[in-house]
């Protein structure tokens, strides 16, 4: 039934990066998601496959019955085989190292939209079934994929932040910026506590509201180029303070729920001990602020190009998609509470 429900999320993402049939860019973006997701998806249904020849079933419970019980568990080798296959197929979908390669690419070909949607929603469905699948199924081998999983945090994390600092389009800033966001949430994954479990769901919440805000700015200016953002400050005001609260919670600043989001997930990590992870996520994360104030600095400290167009005012459903993005960015950066009983009520059904 995961594989089902995944797949079908899979198949509209492909149609819907290549809505606009006649821009080569957009087609493009359809054609890499649909190939390597292909390849992705292969991956989990023959992991999926294995499981169910090692354990014998694909519920959760007795799949975790079957691994935890040293009389009749299966050879160790074939099932850590099965969980990395799977393991595979998931990173793909939250675009995570090393599977994280399409996102920039099908964020800048789709349209803009479309590419806040697949930034947030697909994404936090692959969280939540690799959360519950990993916390469930694979918990009794817990020892053997907590260390690879804290790796490939790390690894997305530094790969995303460092890849983003020489992009020059706004969309392909936003698409290297999630793959590090997605490192974020494995740090909470990889934490293997209550706690990560709860910062890992309070954080995919506050991502999908600060970066759908951030995509509906870009959606208005007339090209996602860096240098379109020029002057912004001066040629519509009220875009460039949105979109600077939209950065500043995705850098983390205080009052902003990036930073509770942020917060909360390296505790997560110190509290597991697992010091180098958090450690070396925050220098990641100190990285990331610079690509971010490149977009600050251009809306504010730059002229207008002489060739930049009138802005035309936005319609009115983009302009309460802003609005309630920045009011719940604010929100719930000054009362995060609201939102984490929220997760910690909800991360006790991932387990």
């Amino acid at each position: 039934m995961v594989f089902i429900g995944i797949e079908i999320s899979s198949i509209a993402s492909y149609i819907l990066a290549g809505y606009l049939r006649d821009d080569k860019r957009s087609n493009e973006a359809a054609l890499k998601y649909f190939l390597l997701g292909s390849f992705a998806t292969g991956f989990l249904l023959y992991g999926i496959a294995w499981i169910y020849g090692l354990a014998g079933s694909t519920n959760f419970s007795e799949i975790a019955a079957v691994l935890g019980n040293a009389d009749i568990a299966p050879n160790t080798m074939l099932t850590g085989a099965a969980a990395a296959l799977i393991l595979a197929g998931l990173s793909f979908k939250v675009s995570a190292f090393p599977f994280q390669a399409w996102a920039p690419d099908v964020y800048q070909g789709a349209p803009t939209p479309v590419s806040a949607f697949l930034s947030a929603a697909p994404k936090a469905a692959a969280f939540a079934t690799l959360l519950r699948l990993f916390y469930t199924a694979f918990e009794p081998m817990a020892d053997r994929w907590l260390p690879i999983l804290a790796t490939v945090a790390l690894l997305t994390m530094i790969i995303g932040n460092f890849a983003a600092l020489w992009q020059t389009d706004v969309k392909r800033i936003l698409g290297y910026s999630s793959i590090a966001n997605a490192g974020y949430v494995l740090v909470a994954v990889s934490a293997h506590s209550t706690l990560g479990i709860s910062a890992a769901l309070f954080y995919l919440a506050a991502y999908a509201v600060m970066n759908t805000g951030a995509f509906a700015v870009v959606s208005i200016q007339e090209s996602s180029d860096l240098g379109s953002f020029e002057g912004l400050s001066t040629r519509q005001p009220l875009s460039a303070a949105m979109m600077t609260v939209f950065l500043a919670s995705l850098i983390g600043v205080p009052l902003t729920t990036g930073f509770f989001g942020k917060f909360y997930i390296f505790k997560s990590a110190i509290d597991s001990e697992l010091y180098w992870l958090a450690g070396l996520g925050l220098l990641s994360s100190a990285v990331a602020a610079f690509y971010y104030l490149r977009i600050i600095v251009a809306m504010y400290m730059k002229p207008a190009p002489v060739t930049a167009v009138a802005i035309a005012t936005p319609a009115t459903s983009l302009q309460a998609v802003l609005w309630l993005s920045a009011a719940a960015t604010i929100a719930f950066g000054i009362f995060p509470g609201w939102l984490l009983d929220w997760a910690t009520k909800s991360s006790t059904l991932l387990r």
